[in-house]
């Protein structure tokens, strides 16, 4: 099992992944982070007071490294780790765009890798965190991996090229719905409903949509005709639409080099 642990980057990610991590009650080995801001480090200690400050070379002799760096930074980033790294240790990139043949180049043939594709919902515990692992990351290392992060939800082992696509599907997933979810919140109150009834009575219905969809074995066209209302009907292909195009834009971009 890993000794330590840095963290680089300390933003949403860290925020994610700590706070599932915490909201299950893990303990977790010493904890490192750096990042450019100072006031996403303040605000990272702030909710955890466990986690340390460090330089990008001294998280670099920590026995797991997670990368939770926007592509534009992390080129430099991984030029700065190249030949600083632990023999033993574990680089996770969490992510998109650099592919892990591409960390292994820019780290200078490090190849003790994997890439990860957190979600949100990790925070509670109900992620959807594809993982991909290097040929040369060892099976132990691959399970203890696995073991860390299973607190914060599913990690399927998936193909290294897929990762983009989880991203654009499961990872940015939550944004194309939460703000239709809170709104609907919004008008349960106004119609009388107080919020823990109104809370409540939109999870039950949005688990059992979700588990209607996906679980009933109905057709798709089938469950849509459960019920024999539809309020929305008339404006459910501009719906579509504007999420066709701005998820496969997101997708493409994801996938540019």
């Amino acid at each position: 099992m890993f000794d330590s642990i840095g963290l680089i980057g300390a933003g949403r990610i860290a925020q994610i992944m700590l706070g599932g991590w915490k909201r299950a009650g893990v303990k977790l080995p010493p904890l490192l982070v750096c990042d450019s801001s100072s006031e996403a480090l303040a605000a990272l200690q702030a909710e955890f007071p466990e986690v340390r400050a460090a330089s990008l070379l001294q998280l670099a002799d920590q026995s797991l490294i997670f990368v939770g760096l926007h592509p534009p930074v992390m080129a430099d980033a991984l030029t700065q780790l190249a030949g600083h790294l632990r023999r033993d240790s574990v680089l996770c990139s969490l992510a998109p765009k650099f592919y892990l043949t591409t960390l292994q180049e820019k780290l200078g043939g490090f190849a003790r890798l994997a890439r990860m594709n957190p979600n949100a919902a990790s925070i509670v515990g109900k992620g959807y965190n594809p993982i991909a692992f290097a040929d040369g990351l060892p099976q132990q290392s691959r399970k203890d991996l696995l073991d860390l992060i299973a607190p914060l939800g599913q990690s399927p082992i998936v193909a290294d090229e897929s990762i983009e696509t989880y991203a654009a599907i499961s990872a940015m997933g939550p944004t194309y719905f939460w703000f239709q979810f809170d709104a609907l919140r919004q008008l349960a109150e106004s119609f009388g409903l107080n919020p823990q009834a109104a809370r409540e009575a939109l999870a039950a219905m949005l688990h059992g949509a979700v588990d209607t969809m996906f679980a009933s074995d109905l057709p798709p066209e089938r469950v849509m005709d459960l019920v024999p209302v539809r309020p929305m009907a008339g404006a459910e292909q501009a719906i579509l639409q504007m999420q066709r195009e701005s998820v496969s834009a997101i997708h493409a971009k994801l996938h540019a080099l």
